[in-house]
């Protein structure tokens, strides 16, 4: 997981330099879908495609520039569905997917990204060559209708490593209108060292789609850990989960102060929200063009001149 990658797609700006505000602006938009669990259910796969390309469209209307979906907007394959080991989870079989349908709808969505002039972004399973597991993956669609790019997700459950997909290996950054996202997605929330390689890659806002740990309170502590991430880098963090989790965490986007600047509703029905990255509001100020560029200081040796060298006193813990 120590690899980089970045997309040659800057549409409109060079890419976030995140030392400090430079009149970023750009309209975000974050989706929270029902997730389709068969990959045999070519009904369902159908209608996942419809549902989000119908967010789309709302997202588009409202002026955004990018859509988020969670992981799986367009299958995510149920894990007992899929194991070749009768009543027990086990290696998955993945000729039980409907690969064909799945690639016909992916290709209807970028179709209308390219219509609609608008990145999408959108959790979906990559099929890798016989007999490699897939990838459990975001696609980065461009506005102009084309797969710029691939995020691969590279800390995976135990459960999904152990007989579901292969792990990626790469980071994927990508600019569009002078704003740096980069991408994570299912339980990589956990790991504060992933936003911080972004941070370190100049990375705006962190695209992050996820299916959550089930309807439970648990998966609370999803949205609670991107909050925190997001002050703590202080950058904007768009978070997509499933409309099942509504209820408990919608999906929404976050600044990178850590409040909610937009969310959807505490519902379970599909929905899209818009929210604007603005580096130059005033709410956002201390955290972007103060706290930012501190932390990369003290980061970068501050300290080293300063310190204190052999002096009995320093070095000596056990007393006042």
């Amino acid at each position: 997981m120590s690899r980089t990658g970045t997309v040659g797609a800057s549409v409109g700006g060079d890419g976030g330099s995140g030392n400090g505000a430079g009149g970023k602006r750009i309209r975000v938009a974050v989706a929270q879908t029902t997730l389709v669990d068969d990959p045999r259910d070519v009904a369902g796969l159908r209608a996942a495609g419809e549902q989000v390309r119908g967010l789309m469209r709302e997202a588009a209307g409202a002026g955004a520039r990018l859509v988020l979906f969670p992981e799986g907007a367009m299958c995510a394959p149920n894990k007992r569905l899929m194991s070749s080991v009768p009543d027990e989870v086990g290696p998955s079989d993945w000729s039980r997917f409907e690969w064909d349908v799945l690639q016909e709808e992916l290709t209807a969505v970028a179709r209308l990204a390219g219509e609609l002039r608008l990145w999408t972004v959108l959790g979906a399973v990559h099929q890798l060559t016989a007999p490699n597991r897939p990838h459990n993956s975001l696609y980065v669609i461009s506005d102009r209708g084309e797969v710029a790019s691939r995020y691969d997700e590279r800390l995976l459950s135990k459960t999904k490593v152990t007989y579901v997909y292969a792990p990626g290996a790469t980071t994927v950054t990508f600019d569009v209108d002078g704003v740096r996202f980069g991408c994570l997605l299912g339980m990589e929330v956990h790991y504060p060292e992933l936003f911080a390689a972004y941070e370190q890659q100049g990375v705006d806002c962190v695209l992050f789609g996820t299916t959550g740990a089930g309807p439970t309170e648990q998966s609370k502590s999803f949205a609670t850990e991107a909050r925190g991430l997001a002050a703590a880098n202080s950058m904007w963090v768009a978070f997509a989960a499933p409309a099942s989790l509504g209820p408990i965490t919608p999906s929404g986007l976050l600044g990178p102060d850590g409040t909610w600047l937009a969310r959807c509703a505490a519902s379970t029905d599909p929905a899209v929200v818009v929210g604007d990255l603005d580096d130059g509001a005033a709410e956002v100020e201390i955290a972007v063009r103060y706290a930012r560029p501190w932390r990369r200081e003290a980061r970068g040796g501050l300290y080293e001149e300063h310190r204190v060298v052999a002096d009995p006193r320093s070095e000596a813990r056990s007393g006042f």
